[in-house]
């Protein structure tokens, strides 16, 4: 099973004036990696959907944060991916996160704001699909940006080419959430959507609820 991760991740952080959070001196600190609980890959739920999280941000107030696919807080069904006409809860719905003594915060939704400029542009409309929880100030200590098993992210990059190798790492619940079915490699196949969207195949394979879930090169980008 194809895995379609979204290179909108950057973009969105970007425009945001977000950074993912690696080693730079800017990052706030975090809680060591062995002893924290929410990190990339930890399980997200939305008004009882799960999928998995991506990467964790910062903003330059140093509030934290942890990305997830936009879809996952969609209201017309898991047929509906037309971001620019699809149905979604609001802003400051309340998303449990895996780890997190207190749900998060939906605070972007890159649905929301494609419908509130009136997005025509047929790619981003199906694939532009990012969406960013605020962390509650109460778990700040039990956060950490790092990839699990894999580590990273080291910094940003803006494409794949095909057959280059790929890393994941995360679970949905429908098999769940084992540790040992976590780390995932595979290859990418390259763009489509005219940059929006990448196609990937990993082992083991991606099924629903992993969606959103982060990804990086060798490098760690």
């Amino acid at each position: 099973m194809s895995i379609r991760t979204l290179f909108v991740t950057v973009v969105a952080a970007l425009a945001m004036s977000l950074a993912v959070a690696s080693t730079a001196a800017a990052a706030p600190t975090f809680s060591p990696a062995g002893s924290a609980d929410v990190r990339p890959g930890s399980m997200t739920f939305t008004d009882g959907g799960q999928c998995t999280s991506n990467f964790v941000f910062y903003d330059a107030t140093n509030k934290l944060y942890i990305g997830q696919a936009a879809h996952c807080s969609g209201t017309d069904g898991s047929t509906a991916t037309n971001g620019c006409e699809a149905g979604s809860l609001p802003l400051g719905t309340k998303v449990q996160i895996e780890g997190a003594s207190q749900p998060g915060t939906l605070v972007y939704n890159s649905w929301l704001t494609m419908q509130q400029k009136n997005e025509t542009d047929a790619n981003a409309c199906d694939y532009n699909d990012f969406a960013l929880i605020e962390i509650d100030p109460a778990d700040y200590d039990e956060v950490n940006p790092t990839i699990p098993f894999f580590g990273g992210p080291t910094g940003l990059v803006s494409s794949t080419s095909a057959g280059e190798t790929v890393y994941s790492y995360g679970n949905s619940s429908l098999r769940l959430g084992l540790d040992p079915l976590k780390p995932k490699e595979g290859k990418s196949l390259g763009q489509k959507g005219g940059g929006w969207s990448h196609d990937v195949y990993t082992v083991t394979p991606g099924i629903p609820g992993d969606s959103g879930s982060a990804f990086i090169n060798a490098g760690g980008k």
